[in-house]
Protein backbone atom coordinates (compact mmCIF):
# COMPACT_ATOMS: atom_id res chain seq x y z
CA UNK A 1 0.00 0.00 0.00
CA UNK A 2 1.39 3.40 -1.02
CA UNK A 3 0.92 5.56 2.03
CA UNK A 4 1.73 8.95 3.50
CA UNK A 5 1.16 9.41 7.23
CA UNK A 6 1.15 12.98 8.48
CA UNK A 7 2.12 12.79 12.17
CA UNK A 8 1.92 15.47 14.84
CA UNK A 9 4.76 14.84 17.29
CA UNK A 10 3.36 17.02 20.05
CA UNK A 11 5.51 19.67 21.72
CA UNK A 12 8.63 17.50 21.90
CA UNK A 13 8.73 15.32 24.98
CA UNK A 14 8.12 11.54 24.50
CA UNK A 15 5.38 11.52 27.15
CA UNK A 16 3.39 13.98 25.05
CA UNK A 17 3.57 11.87 21.88
CA UNK A 18 0.54 9.71 21.17
CA UNK A 19 0.87 5.90 20.88
CA UNK A 20 -0.56 6.08 17.35
CA UNK A 21 2.22 8.45 16.24
CA UNK A 22 4.89 6.30 17.90
CA UNK A 23 3.56 3.23 16.08
CA UNK A 24 3.51 5.08 12.74
CA UNK A 25 7.12 6.18 13.18
CA UNK A 26 8.14 2.59 14.00
CA UNK A 27 6.53 1.37 10.75
CA UNK A 28 7.99 4.12 8.56
CA UNK A 29 10.34 3.31 5.72
CA UNK A 30 11.15 7.00 5.35
CA UNK A 31 10.56 10.00 7.62
CA UNK A 32 10.44 13.39 5.97
CA UNK A 33 10.68 16.56 8.01
CA UNK A 34 12.73 19.41 9.35
CA UNK A 35 15.92 18.03 10.90
CA UNK A 36 15.38 19.74 14.27
CA UNK A 37 12.47 17.37 14.96
CA UNK A 38 14.33 14.13 14.18
CA UNK A 39 15.80 14.13 17.69
CA UNK A 40 12.34 13.55 19.15
CA UNK A 41 11.67 10.35 17.16
CA UNK A 42 15.15 8.81 17.19
CA UNK A 43 14.30 6.18 19.86
CA UNK A 44 11.34 4.88 17.82
CA UNK A 45 12.55 4.57 14.21
CA UNK A 46 13.74 1.25 12.85
CA UNK A 47 17.39 0.91 11.87
CA UNK A 48 16.79 0.87 8.10
CA UNK A 49 14.48 3.89 8.16
CA UNK A 50 15.77 6.96 6.33
CA UNK A 51 15.29 10.45 7.77
CA UNK A 52 15.24 13.08 5.04
CA UNK A 53 15.60 16.76 5.89
CA UNK A 54 14.25 19.33 3.46
CA UNK A 55 15.45 22.34 5.43
CA UNK A 56 13.69 25.25 7.08
CA UNK A 57 10.78 26.84 5.17
CA UNK A 58 10.78 24.04 2.57
CA UNK A 59 7.29 22.73 3.27
CA UNK A 60 6.23 22.46 -0.36
CA UNK A 61 9.38 20.56 -1.32
CA UNK A 62 8.82 18.31 1.69
CA UNK A 63 5.32 17.42 0.50
CA UNK A 64 6.44 16.81 -3.09
CA UNK A 65 9.22 14.52 -1.85
CA UNK A 66 6.73 12.59 0.31
CA UNK A 67 4.53 11.84 -2.71
CA UNK A 68 7.53 10.89 -4.84
CA UNK A 69 8.83 8.46 -2.21
CA UNK A 70 5.36 7.03 -1.56
CA UNK A 71 4.94 6.35 -5.32
CA UNK A 72 8.05 4.13 -5.04
CA UNK A 73 6.18 1.91 -2.58
CA UNK A 74 7.47 3.38 0.68
CA UNK A 75 5.47 4.09 3.80
CA UNK A 76 6.34 7.74 4.33
CA UNK A 77 5.81 9.58 7.58
CA UNK A 78 5.81 13.37 7.35
CA UNK A 79 6.40 14.88 10.78
CA UNK A 80 5.31 18.21 12.23
CA UNK A 81 5.65 19.51 15.74
CA UNK A 82 2.46 19.87 17.77
CA UNK A 83 -0.56 18.90 15.67
CA UNK A 84 0.14 18.59 11.95
CA UNK A 85 -3.26 20.09 11.17
CA UNK A 86 -2.56 23.33 13.07
CA UNK A 87 -0.11 25.48 11.07
CA UNK A 88 1.49 22.16 10.01
CA UNK A 89 1.92 19.92 7.00
CA UNK A 90 -1.52 18.30 6.84
CA UNK A 91 -3.38 21.01 4.83
CA UNK A 92 -0.55 21.26 2.29
CA UNK A 93 -0.38 17.51 1.66
CA UNK A 94 -4.14 17.17 1.27
CA UNK A 95 -4.18 20.11 -1.15
CA UNK A 96 -1.33 18.60 -3.11
CA UNK A 97 -3.17 15.26 -3.28
CA UNK A 98 -6.19 17.05 -4.78
CA UNK A 99 -4.07 18.94 -7.33
CA UNK A 100 -2.19 15.81 -8.34
CA UNK A 101 -5.47 14.00 -8.97
CA UNK A 102 -6.72 16.94 -11.06
CA UNK A 103 -3.56 16.86 -13.19
CA UNK A 104 -3.83 13.12 -13.90
CA UNK A 105 -1.26 11.77 -11.42
CA UNK A 106 -1.94 8.31 -9.95
CA UNK A 107 -4.49 8.52 -7.14
CA UNK A 108 -3.49 5.33 -5.34
CA UNK A 109 -1.61 6.96 -2.46
CA UNK A 110 -3.46 6.84 0.83
CA UNK A 111 -3.03 9.90 3.06
CA UNK A 112 -3.63 9.59 6.81
CA UNK A 113 -3.37 12.37 9.38
CA UNK A 114 -2.57 11.56 13.03
CA UNK A 115 -3.28 14.26 15.64
CA UNK A 116 -0.75 15.48 18.14
CA UNK A 117 -0.82 17.64 21.24
CA UNK A 118 -0.56 21.22 20.03
CA UNK A 119 1.77 23.72 21.66
CA UNK A 120 -1.14 25.80 22.96
CA UNK A 121 -2.57 22.72 24.71
CA UNK A 122 0.73 21.88 26.35
CA UNK A 123 1.26 25.51 27.34
CA UNK A 124 -2.26 25.65 28.77
CA UNK A 125 -1.68 22.60 30.95
CA UNK A 126 1.50 24.15 32.33
CA UNK A 127 -0.25 27.44 33.11
CA UNK A 128 -3.29 25.89 34.81
CA UNK A 129 -6.65 25.94 33.02
CA UNK A 130 -6.67 29.02 30.75
CA UNK A 131 -8.73 27.54 27.89
CA UNK A 132 -11.79 26.46 29.87
CA UNK A 133 -14.08 28.43 27.56
CA UNK A 134 -14.33 29.52 23.92
CA UNK A 135 -10.92 29.76 22.27
CA UNK A 136 -9.37 31.05 19.08
CA UNK A 137 -5.83 30.68 17.70
CA UNK A 138 -4.07 33.39 15.70
CA UNK A 139 -0.69 33.24 14.00
CA UNK A 140 1.18 36.53 13.71
CA UNK A 141 3.24 35.27 10.78
CA UNK A 142 2.46 37.34 7.71
CA UNK A 143 4.45 35.20 5.27
CA UNK A 144 1.28 33.80 3.70
CA UNK A 145 -1.43 35.93 5.33
CA UNK A 146 -1.51 39.74 4.82
CA UNK A 147 -1.13 41.72 8.02
CA UNK A 148 -4.41 43.56 7.37
CA UNK A 149 -6.23 40.21 7.58
CA UNK A 150 -4.35 39.23 10.73
CA UNK A 151 -5.22 42.54 12.38
CA UNK A 152 -8.92 42.10 11.60
CA UNK A 153 -8.79 38.68 13.25
CA UNK A 154 -7.04 40.12 16.30
CA UNK A 155 -9.73 42.78 16.68
CA UNK A 156 -12.48 40.17 16.27
CA UNK A 157 -10.92 37.94 18.93
CA UNK A 158 -10.59 40.84 21.34
CA UNK A 159 -14.14 42.10 20.79
CA UNK A 160 -15.54 38.55 20.90
CA UNK A 161 -13.98 37.97 24.34
CA UNK A 162 -12.25 34.78 23.19
CA UNK A 163 -9.41 33.24 25.11
CA UNK A 164 -6.70 33.69 22.48
CA UNK A 165 -3.62 31.61 21.73
CA UNK A 166 -0.88 33.35 19.75
CA UNK A 167 1.40 31.33 17.47
CA UNK A 168 4.51 32.71 15.75
CA UNK A 169 4.38 35.76 18.01
CA UNK A 170 7.77 37.14 17.10
CA UNK A 171 10.92 36.53 15.09
CA UNK A 172 14.11 38.43 14.33
CA UNK A 173 12.44 40.18 11.41
CA UNK A 174 8.97 40.46 12.93
CA UNK A 175 9.08 42.39 16.19
CA UNK A 176 6.32 45.06 16.14
CA UNK A 177 3.29 42.84 15.46
CA UNK A 178 3.05 41.56 19.03
CA UNK A 179 3.14 45.13 20.35
CA UNK A 180 0.25 45.98 18.03
CA UNK A 181 -1.72 42.96 19.24
CA UNK A 182 -1.22 44.06 22.85
CA UNK A 183 -2.42 47.56 21.94
CA UNK A 184 -5.56 46.22 20.26
CA UNK A 185 -6.41 43.88 23.13
CA UNK A 186 -6.01 46.68 25.69
CA UNK A 187 -8.69 48.61 23.81
CA UNK A 188 -11.18 45.81 24.59
CA UNK A 189 -9.87 44.00 27.70
CA UNK A 190 -8.96 45.18 31.16
CA UNK A 191 -5.32 45.81 32.02
CA UNK A 192 -5.46 43.00 34.58
CA UNK A 193 -6.44 40.31 32.05
CA UNK A 194 -4.20 37.27 32.67
CA UNK A 195 -1.53 36.52 30.08
CA UNK A 196 0.56 33.36 30.20
CA UNK A 197 3.36 32.33 27.91
CA UNK A 198 5.49 29.23 27.62
CA UNK A 199 8.79 28.91 25.80
CA UNK A 200 9.86 25.52 24.46
CA UNK A 201 6.83 23.81 25.99
CA UNK A 202 7.58 20.21 26.95
CA UNK A 203 11.31 20.46 26.24
CA UNK A 204 14.37 20.78 28.46
CA UNK A 205 14.57 24.54 27.90
CA UNK A 206 10.95 25.03 29.01
CA UNK A 207 10.06 28.37 30.63
CA UNK A 208 6.61 29.20 32.02
CA UNK A 209 5.59 32.76 32.87
CA UNK A 210 2.39 34.44 34.04
CA UNK A 211 1.58 38.16 33.95
CA UNK A 212 -1.20 40.59 32.97
CA UNK A 213 -2.09 42.27 29.70
CA UNK A 214 -0.71 45.65 30.76
CA UNK A 215 2.48 44.22 32.31
CA UNK A 216 3.15 41.81 29.45
CA UNK A 217 6.49 42.59 27.75
CA UNK A 218 6.73 41.50 24.08
CA UNK A 219 10.52 41.69 24.34
CA UNK A 220 10.37 38.57 26.54
CA UNK A 221 8.99 36.53 23.62
CA UNK A 222 10.69 34.63 20.81
CA UNK A 223 9.63 32.31 17.96
CA UNK A 224 9.60 29.27 20.30
CA UNK A 225 6.99 30.84 22.59
CA UNK A 226 3.22 30.39 22.69
CA UNK A 227 1.19 33.20 24.28
CA UNK A 228 -2.26 32.74 25.86
CA UNK A 229 -4.50 35.75 26.63
CA UNK A 230 -7.50 35.28 28.93
CA UNK A 231 -11.06 36.46 28.46
CA UNK A 232 -13.04 38.83 30.71
CA UNK A 233 -13.76 36.02 33.20
CA UNK A 234 -10.19 34.68 33.44
CA UNK A 235 -8.27 35.14 36.66
CA UNK A 236 -5.05 34.16 38.44
CA UNK A 237 -5.24 32.14 41.63
CA UNK A 238 -2.33 30.64 43.54
CA UNK A 239 -0.03 31.05 40.55
CA UNK A 240 -2.45 29.41 38.12
CA UNK A 241 -4.23 30.93 35.12
CA UNK A 242 -7.91 29.90 35.18
CA UNK A 243 -10.79 30.56 32.78
CA UNK A 244 -14.00 29.31 34.42
CA UNK A 245 -16.49 27.22 32.48
CA UNK A 246 -19.37 28.32 34.71
CA UNK A 247 -20.06 25.30 36.89
CA UNK A 248 -19.77 27.17 40.17
CA UNK A 249 -21.93 30.00 38.84
CA UNK A 250 -24.69 27.52 38.03
CA UNK A 251 -24.43 25.97 41.49
CA UNK A 252 -24.62 29.31 43.28
CA UNK A 253 -27.55 30.55 41.20
CA UNK A 254 -29.93 27.76 42.12
CA UNK A 255 -31.83 30.07 44.52
CA UNK A 256 -31.82 33.08 42.19
CA UNK A 257 -35.08 34.11 40.53
CA UNK A 258 -35.26 34.40 36.72
CA UNK A 259 -35.43 38.21 36.72
CA UNK A 260 -32.32 38.54 38.82
CA UNK A 261 -30.51 35.91 36.75
CA UNK A 262 -31.21 37.91 33.58
CA UNK A 263 -29.98 41.10 35.21
CA UNK A 264 -26.79 39.39 36.39
CA UNK A 265 -26.12 38.09 32.90
CA UNK A 266 -26.77 41.58 31.52
CA UNK A 267 -24.24 43.09 33.91
CA UNK A 268 -21.62 40.52 32.93
CA UNK A 269 -22.25 41.31 29.27
CA UNK A 270 -22.02 45.05 29.89
CA UNK A 271 -18.77 44.68 31.77
CA UNK A 272 -17.25 42.55 29.01
CA UNK A 273 -18.08 45.27 26.45
CA UNK A 274 -16.99 48.30 28.49
CA UNK A 275 -13.91 50.20 27.40
CA UNK A 276 -12.66 50.50 30.98
CA UNK A 277 -14.10 47.67 33.11
CA UNK A 278 -11.20 47.69 35.56
CA UNK A 279 -12.34 50.84 37.43
CA UNK A 280 -12.93 50.67 41.22
CA UNK A 281 -16.19 49.11 42.43
CA UNK A 282 -17.58 52.45 43.67
CA UNK A 283 -17.44 53.68 40.05
CA UNK A 284 -18.12 50.39 38.23
CA UNK A 285 -21.34 49.56 40.10
CA UNK A 286 -23.30 52.76 39.21
CA UNK A 287 -21.85 52.63 35.69
CA UNK A 288 -23.22 49.12 35.17
CA UNK A 289 -26.62 50.29 36.42
CA UNK A 290 -26.56 53.36 34.18
CA UNK A 291 -25.60 51.42 31.04
CA UNK A 292 -28.12 48.68 31.84
CA UNK A 293 -30.90 51.27 32.07
CA UNK A 294 -29.96 53.33 29.02
CA UNK A 295 -28.11 50.81 26.79
CA UNK A 296 -25.67 53.67 26.33
CA UNK A 297 -21.97 52.92 26.77
CA UNK A 298 -21.39 56.65 26.52
CA UNK A 299 -22.14 56.64 30.24
CA UNK A 300 -18.49 55.68 30.74
CA UNK A 301 -17.60 59.18 29.61
CA UNK A 302 -20.46 61.28 30.99
CA UNK A 303 -21.12 59.78 34.44
CA UNK A 304 -19.13 61.97 36.83
CA UNK A 305 -18.75 61.15 40.51
CA UNK A 306 -16.93 62.48 43.50
CA UNK A 307 -14.20 60.17 44.73
CA UNK A 308 -15.73 57.08 46.38
CA UNK A 309 -19.21 58.68 46.18
CA UNK A 310 -21.12 55.37 46.00
CA UNK A 311 -19.23 53.91 48.92
CA UNK A 312 -19.61 57.05 51.03
CA UNK A 313 -23.35 57.28 50.42
CA UNK A 314 -23.88 53.58 51.09
CA UNK A 315 -22.04 53.96 54.39
CA UNK A 316 -24.54 56.68 55.29
CA UNK A 317 -27.29 54.13 54.66
CA UNK A 318 -25.52 51.69 56.97
CA UNK A 319 -24.94 54.20 59.78
CA UNK A 320 -28.52 55.50 59.57
CA UNK A 321 -27.77 59.05 58.45
CA UNK A 322 -29.48 58.42 55.08
CA UNK A 323 -33.11 57.72 55.93
CA UNK A 324 -34.91 59.93 53.41
CA UNK A 325 -34.72 60.41 49.63
CA UNK A 326 -36.31 63.38 47.87
CA UNK A 327 -36.99 63.27 44.11
CA UNK A 328 -38.05 66.06 41.79
CA UNK A 329 -40.70 64.00 39.94
CA UNK A 330 -42.84 60.94 40.66
CA UNK A 331 -41.23 58.93 37.85
CA UNK A 332 -37.87 59.09 39.59
CA UNK A 333 -39.50 58.08 42.87
CA UNK A 334 -41.27 55.10 41.29
CA UNK A 335 -37.99 53.80 39.81
CA UNK A 336 -36.32 53.39 43.18
CA UNK A 337 -36.73 49.76 44.20
CA UNK A 338 -39.41 49.29 46.83
CA UNK A 339 -37.78 46.11 48.10
CA UNK A 340 -34.55 47.94 48.84
CA UNK A 341 -36.38 50.82 50.55
CA UNK A 342 -38.33 48.44 52.78
CA UNK A 343 -35.25 46.35 53.55
CA UNK A 344 -33.24 49.42 54.55
CA UNK A 345 -36.02 51.43 56.19
CA UNK A 346 -35.74 54.41 53.84
CA UNK A 347 -38.62 56.68 52.78
CA UNK A 348 -38.98 58.46 49.44
CA UNK A 349 -40.66 61.85 49.17
CA UNK A 350 -41.81 63.76 46.11
CA UNK A 351 -43.63 67.12 46.36
CA UNK A 352 -44.52 67.64 42.71
CA UNK A 353 -48.19 66.77 43.33
CA UNK A 354 -48.36 68.41 46.76
CA UNK A 355 -50.92 71.27 46.60
CA UNK A 356 -48.51 73.42 48.59
CA UNK A 357 -45.93 73.33 45.81
CA UNK A 358 -48.41 74.67 43.25
CA UNK A 359 -49.56 77.39 45.60
CA UNK A 360 -45.99 78.41 46.44
CA UNK A 361 -45.00 78.43 42.76
CA UNK A 362 -47.95 80.68 41.89
CA UNK A 363 -47.32 83.05 44.78
CA UNK A 364 -43.57 83.39 44.26
CA UNK A 365 -43.50 83.21 40.47
CA UNK A 366 -41.14 80.23 40.46
CA UNK A 367 -41.35 76.77 38.89
CA UNK A 368 -43.12 74.00 40.74
CA UNK A 369 -39.80 72.10 40.89
CA UNK A 370 -38.22 74.98 42.76
CA UNK A 371 -41.14 75.07 45.15
CA UNK A 372 -40.77 71.32 45.73
CA UNK A 373 -37.17 71.77 46.80
CA UNK A 374 -38.08 74.61 49.17
CA UNK A 375 -40.74 72.46 50.82
CA UNK A 376 -38.33 69.53 51.06
CA UNK A 377 -35.68 71.75 52.66
CA UNK A 378 -38.11 72.55 55.46
CA UNK A 379 -39.01 68.92 56.18
CA UNK A 380 -36.02 66.79 55.06
CA UNK A 381 -32.99 69.09 54.75
CA UNK A 382 -30.52 66.19 55.14
CA UNK A 383 -32.04 63.80 52.60
CA UNK A 384 -30.43 62.31 49.50
CA UNK A 385 -31.67 64.58 46.70
CA UNK A 386 -32.35 62.85 43.37
CA UNK A 387 -33.10 65.03 40.31
CA UNK A 388 -33.95 63.40 37.00
CA UNK A 389 -35.97 66.00 35.19
CA UNK A 390 -35.80 69.68 36.17
CA UNK A 391 -32.61 71.77 36.05
CA UNK A 392 -34.44 74.45 38.07
CA UNK A 393 -34.62 71.92 40.93
CA UNK A 394 -30.82 71.61 40.86
CA UNK A 395 -30.33 75.37 40.82
CA UNK A 396 -32.71 75.65 43.78
CA UNK A 397 -30.80 72.98 45.72
CA UNK A 398 -27.53 74.88 45.14
CA UNK A 399 -29.14 78.11 46.34
CA UNK A 400 -30.62 76.51 49.46
CA UNK A 401 -27.32 74.82 50.34
CA UNK A 402 -25.43 78.10 50.00
CA UNK A 403 -27.97 79.83 52.24
CA UNK A 404 -27.57 77.10 54.84
CA UNK A 405 -31.20 75.99 54.54
CA UNK A 406 -30.39 72.51 53.19
CA UNK A 407 -27.65 69.99 54.05
CA UNK A 408 -28.07 67.00 51.71
CA UNK A 409 -26.20 63.79 52.52
CA UNK A 410 -25.76 63.47 48.76
CA UNK A 411 -27.03 64.61 45.36
CA UNK A 412 -27.82 62.68 42.18
CA UNK A 413 -27.98 65.19 39.31
CA UNK A 414 -29.44 63.79 36.08
CA UNK A 415 -31.87 66.30 34.54
CA UNK A 416 -32.32 65.87 30.79
CA UNK A 417 -32.96 68.46 28.09
CA UNK A 418 -31.61 71.48 26.24
CA UNK A 419 -32.28 74.56 28.37
CA UNK A 420 -30.02 75.26 31.37
CA UNK A 421 -29.39 71.51 31.84
CA UNK A 422 -25.59 71.61 31.50
CA UNK A 423 -25.39 74.82 33.53
CA UNK A 424 -27.33 73.32 36.44
CA UNK A 425 -24.90 70.40 36.59
CA UNK A 426 -21.92 72.73 36.59
CA UNK A 427 -23.51 74.58 39.52
CA UNK A 428 -23.92 71.36 41.55
CA UNK A 429 -20.22 70.56 41.12
CA UNK A 430 -19.37 73.61 43.22
CA UNK A 431 -20.87 71.93 46.32
CA UNK A 432 -17.53 70.38 47.22
CA UNK A 433 -18.46 68.90 50.59
CA UNK A 434 -21.47 66.90 49.32
CA UNK A 435 -20.97 63.48 47.62
CA UNK A 436 -22.45 63.69 44.13
CA UNK A 437 -23.23 61.66 41.04
CA UNK A 438 -23.73 63.79 37.92
CA UNK A 439 -24.69 62.76 34.40
CA UNK A 440 -22.78 65.41 32.51
CA UNK A 441 -24.08 67.16 29.40
CA UNK A 442 -27.64 66.99 28.10
CA UNK A 443 -28.20 63.33 28.92
CA UNK A 444 -30.16 62.20 31.94
CA UNK A 445 -33.71 61.33 32.89
CA UNK A 446 -35.77 60.06 35.80
CA UNK A 447 -35.03 56.41 35.04
CA UNK A 448 -31.31 57.14 35.09
CA UNK A 449 -31.54 59.11 38.33
CA UNK A 450 -33.48 56.24 39.93
CA UNK A 451 -31.05 53.54 38.82
CA UNK A 452 -28.10 55.50 40.25
CA UNK A 453 -30.00 55.66 43.51
CA UNK A 454 -30.52 51.88 43.34
CA UNK A 455 -26.78 51.42 42.81
CA UNK A 456 -26.16 53.21 46.12
CA UNK A 457 -28.75 51.16 48.01
CA UNK A 458 -27.28 47.85 46.75
CA UNK A 459 -23.57 48.67 46.86
CA UNK A 460 -22.97 45.68 49.15
CA UNK A 461 -23.74 43.47 46.10
CA UNK A 462 -21.08 45.12 43.95
CA UNK A 463 -18.15 42.90 44.91
CA UNK A 464 -20.03 39.79 43.75
CA UNK A 465 -21.44 41.57 40.69
CA UNK A 466 -24.87 40.36 41.83
CA UNK A 467 -27.56 42.93 40.95
CA UNK A 468 -31.32 42.52 41.22
CA UNK A 469 -31.67 41.34 44.82
CA UNK A 470 -34.76 43.49 45.32
CA UNK A 471 -36.52 42.79 42.03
Amino acid sequence: MKKIIIAGLGPGSPEDMTPAVMEAVKEADIVVGYKYYFQFIQPFIKSECKCIDTGMKKERERAEMAFKLAEQGNTVVVISSGDAGIYGMAPLIYEMQRNRAASGSPADIEVVSLPGISAFQKAASLLGAPIGHDLCIISLSDLMTPWAVIERRIKAAAVGDFVTAIYNPKSHGRYWQLYRLQELFLQERSAGTPVGYVRQAGREEQEVKLTTLSEFDPEDIDMFTVVLIGNSQSYINDGKFITPRGYYREEKQEDIKPGQSIMMESFRTIRSEMQHPDVPAWRLWPLLHAIHTTVDFGMEECLWMDDRATEILYNKVVDGSLKHIVTDVTMAASGIRKGALERLGIEVHCYINDPRSKQMADEKGITRSQACMQLAAEEYPEALYVVGNAPTALFEICDLVRKGKMHPVGIIAAPVGFVHVCESKHAVKTLKQIPKMIVEGRKGGSNLAATLCNAILTFDDAAQLKPGRDL
